[in-house]
């Protein structure tokens, strides 16, 4: 490698650094902002009912709806790839009706910003004594405005998911004490909702949606598959098939949650003892890549060292 080339290397690396300690630096000051409006809307008794529905958008009200703008120019035609799209939005937290239109708008910004930086990179590439580095940093820009956009909402589904996955446990064991204290499904969906909203406040926020949706008068057996829907967990849509099947055979609706609790209990002690077998498995690597040459070099250079000295005074 030139000199010329390992220049040019460490510019890219530089503004690399540098783009992502901007990004890093907003992205934290946006979390924070975002935190301090949800506490204050808390406080002054306003529900939080996720990103894009309340103050989570903290001035940035301007930036999205122009970006709503131009997703609504790219809407989706086929009604049954928006009804996916929205339903994998819901499910990563997205509540906004022009959530749609946002994460489209999005997507072209990605795209436009990639052909900027590659048309910024250009005379690099002309000048012709740069390698392939222009070339990869173009390609690296393309696929992270066409990946960039489903990796974030896939990120935020599984952090989500895994948060459902853990309190939904925790939930059904609420419902059973209030159902067997008395109180009908209903009103302990109400009461349980207030006791998770600390612990699993995403879950809470669905359940918030199916307290609404009952008291406007939906179907149970429909409001709690719109919730399994919502969340894209097994457990949801099997609670909402047992429910469904209790209320239609008429059979003990809290000795059928109790059964379903124990059921789901079973499974997340399975989870964690899957993840603690793996964890052997899954610190090999950093053992191998950073403990064992560090330990190979203290071992060996002290006689590598007398070695060498050795060799150095028989000379």
């Amino acid at each position: 490698m030139t000199v010329e080339n390992l220049s040019t290397l460490l510019t890219f690396v530089a503004v690399g650094l540098i783009g992502a300690s901007v990004c890093g630096g907003g992205w934290i000051m946006l979390r924070g902002a975002a935190g301090t409006a949800r506490r204050r809307a808390r406080l002054a008794g306003v529900q939080d009912l996720g990103v894009g529905g309340g103050p989570n958008l903290v001035d940035l009200s301007g930036v999205v709806s122009r970006v709503g703008r131009l997703g609504h120019r790219m809407a989706i035609t086929d009604p049954s790839k928006l009804t996916a799209l929205r339903a994998k939005l819901v499910q990563a937290g997205y509540f906004n009706r022009e959530a749609v239109a946002i994460y489209l708008g999005a997507k072209a910004v990605a795209m436009v910003a990639a052909i900027a930086a590659t048309l910024a990179i250009l005379p690099w590439l002309m000048h012709g004594k740069s390698g392939m580095l222009p070339v990869l940093a173009a390609a690296f820009f393309a696929v992270a405005a066409l990946l960039g956009p489903d990796q974030v909402i896939k990120t935020r589904r599984t952090a989500r998911e895994r948060e459902y996955r853990e309190g939904f446990p925790d939930l059904l064991d609420l419902l059973v004490a209030s159902v067997e204290a008395g109180l009908s499904l209903d009103a302990a969906v109400g009461r349980v909702t207030d006791e998770l909203v600390r612990r699993y406040p995403h879950l809470a926020e669905h359940l918030k949606f199916l307290t609404l949706e009952l008291r406007a008068g939906r179907s149970r057996k429909d409001a709690w598959a719109a919730l399994a829907e919502r969340l894209g967990i097994d457990e949801a849509g099997s609670l909402a098939t047992m429910l469904r099947q209790a209320e239609e055979m008429g059979t003990s609706l809290g000795e059928t949650l109790a059964i379903f609790a124990d059921d789901m209990r079973s499974k997340r002690m399975l989870r964690a003892e899957e993840k603690a077998m793996a964890l052997p498995a899954k610190l090999m690597i950093p053992l191998i890549l950073f403990i064992f040459p560090c330990l190979l070099g203290v071992l060996i250079m002290p006689a590598a060292y007398r070695i060498s000295k050795t060799l150095i005074g028989h000379h």
